[in-house]
């Protein structure tokens, strides 16, 4: 009687199950990947946003007029190169000197400047 060899290995239906785990693990982590991606463009563009925002006001305080994008640059308050939030979105100065993003939704931004409808 012939003793067959014993063979170590995987045998092809053990690695078709390893790669539906791994497939399955991929389509869970990639949408949220993709959604944290979104989510920190979001801050970062917030964030940038508050700091135009700041150099508005400091060259509000030191020249007395609120100023353009272009006002921050030519002055040294902002390089020329961070006229955009990260994501490349575009911001706006209004002529109050609140600083929006170009393209943001119309909001009511009346809540805590003391302006009242009524």
């Amino acid at each position: 009687m012939r003793r067959l060899k014993q063979q170590n290995g995987f045998t092809l239906i053990e690695m078709l199950i390893v790669l539906l785990i791994i497939s399955i693990l991929i389509l869970i982590t990639v949408p949220n990947i993709s959604k944290h991606f979104a989510t920190i463009d979001k801050k970062g563009c917030d964030a940038y946003v508050s700091m135009v925002q700041g150099q508005v006001e400091a060259y509000r305080v030191d020249l007395m007029d609120y100023p353009t994008l272009q006002d921050l640059v030519d002055k040294g308050y902002l390089k020329a190169n961070e006229t955009t939030c990260p994501n490349k979105e575009e911001i706006v100065i209004t002529n109050e000197g609140e600083v929006k993003l170009l393209n943001a939704p119309a909001q009511s931004s009346t809540a805590g400047t003391g302006d009242s409808d009524g």
